[in-house]
């Protein structure tokens, strides 16, 4: 199988899974528990893009100045800042740290 017959399989079971998507009963996705699965689901899927974003690397994890700079920014999160000072202080922390040559 090559690369672009493994995009195309890949492309084709998206769309499957799409059409049937459609053909769950409006009564099943209204639930409160598909619905509450739905949010958390999210929010899951988020923190698990932000956790390989900030440690990996190629196929390492590495630390360096993007945990610190993501460990700031959750707790400004936390304190309700708002999201300008949030991006500023996360970058500010980043480079201030591989500035003074704390972190790669």
């Amino acid at each position: 199988m090559t690369l672009w017959n493994a995009i195309l399989l890949a492309a084709i079971a998206c769309l499957a899974l799409k059409a049937v998507g459609y053909l769950v009963p409006p009564s099943v996705l209204e639930a409160p528990r598909p619905a509450r699965i739905a949010d958390l689901l999210t929010v899951a899927l988020l923190a698990a893009l932000v956790a390989v974003q900030s440690l990996a690397s190629g196929q390492e994890v590495v630390v360096d100045a993007r945990v610190p700079a993501v460990l700031v920014a959750a707790g400004l999160l936390w304190m309700r800042q708002s999201f300008l000072v949030v991006v500023f202080a996360a970058a500010l922390v980043a480079a201030l740290l591989r500035l003074f040559g704390l972190a790669a």
